[in-house]
This record gives structure tokens, sequence and C-alpha cells, in this order.
């Protein structure tokens, strides 16, 4: 995948900045599928990262995730946003389910 460019903005605290990869054009079997038909993937590569969650003893937690990693998230996981006419994902480290290695 390639590194999609990072847009000017910076998630706060413990939220995690993506962008979804492309959904497939077609099934295994060759058919083509319309946009309608097509579901929202669930996978992405992570371009920025938050501070970190703020602890009880004011440390910052650390991130199990990196920028550039591609990763696993939950169906209705995060925010979608809009920046300069593309669209990302702003979500909690929480909503990542894997790493895709």
């Amino acid at each position: 995948m390639a590194t999609a460019t990072k847009p000017r903005i910076k998630p706060l605290a413990d939220k995690i900045l993506a962008k979804r990869v492309q959904a497939e054009e077609t099934t295994k079997g060759g058919i083509f599928l319309p946009d309608t038909a097509k579901e929202k993937p669930k996978e992405g590569e992570i371009l920025a990262l938050g501070d970190g969650k703020l602890l009880e003893n004011g440390n910052r937690s650390e991130f199990q995730v990196s920028e550039g990693d591609r990763v696993l998230f939950s169906s209705y996981a995060g925010t979608e946003v809009k920046i300069d006419g593309e669209e990302y994902l702003i979500l909690s480290e929480d909503d990542i389910l894997a790493i895709i290695g």
C-alpha cells in the first residue's frame, strides 16, 4: 500500500488519524462491484497519533501502534472527516483490533 499524504491535522490525546484502504472493485470471481454494493473497508493506514491517553499520575500512555502501520478496526469505529477533499478517520486506539504485518 502506498503511503498516503499526511494532512494538516493533529489528533489529540489517545486519538489516531487513519486513512481507509481502497475498497475492492471486483470480487474474487471477477464480478465488478458498483459503489452501492461495496462495504467500507475495515482496514487502514495510520497517518498520525495524538500524544497518548493522560493517566491519573499525569503521565501519558504510549501507543501500541505507530505511524505507517496498517491496521484492522471495528466496523463502526471512529468519526469520518473530510479534509482538502480526502476522507479520513479519527478513532481511538481502543477501536483498533490488530496490526496487519
